[in-house]
């Protein structure tokens, strides 16, 4: 199944579902899939310049998009922090690269997860949906002797749904496998 499909897929399959369970009249009141955001919060990126690059490589390689560093707006004497310090890492996925990085995910990636009995199905109000992950090697395109640190990141899918409601029966379409 390449990312081709998964767009054919939607427009074919998806479309049609949604418009007639929430009764849009036509389809372009059905919700889409926006973009995929990957971010990657790095406070240890104060102490060690490395983190940062290391994480753009490694986020570079799971998303087939290049990473960028993300940096405070603000100084916060208590974490060390200096306004404009690389503090995090994150890449925006649209088009064909957010079909295939989601069609990794769900077929690839998060069967991998031990013990993995579905993602918890809490949207953010606006129909948009926040996946964490614990720890980077769950891709395969991490060489696990090759990391140095275990690094979590949020997975953001961005929709133009109006409703969580919406935006769940959306993703759910889509294969992401949420809890019963």
């Amino acid at each position: 199944m390449n990312t081709a499909s998964l767009k054919q897929d939607y427009k074919q399959r998806i479309v049609p579902a949604l418009k007639e369970k929430f009764g849009y009249s036509t389809v372009m009141q059905v919700p889409v899939l926006e973009k995929i955001v990957i971010n990657q919060g790095l406070g240890e990126a104060v102490a060690d310049k490395k983190v940062i690059e290391i994480a753009i490589n490694e986020l570079t390689a799971i998303a087939g998009q290049k990473a960028v560093q993300t940096l405070s707006k603000k100084d916060i004497a208590n974490f060390k922090v200096r306004k404009k310090m690389p503090i995090g890492v994150r890449v925006t996925l649209r088009r064909e690269r957010m079909y295939e990085f989601l069609e990794r995910l769900i077929k690839v990636v998060l069967p991998r997860i031990r013990d993995f009995n579905g993602i918890n199905s809490k949207l953010d109000g606006r129909g948009n949906y926040t996946l964490g992950v614990t720890e980077q090697i769950i891709f395969p395109e991490i060489n696990i002797d090759s990391i140095s640190k275990l690094m979590g990141m949020n997975i953001t899918f961005v929709t133009t749904a109006k409703t969580d409601e919406e935006g769940l029966a959306l993703l759910k379409e889509f294969g992401l496998p949420f809890k019963k």
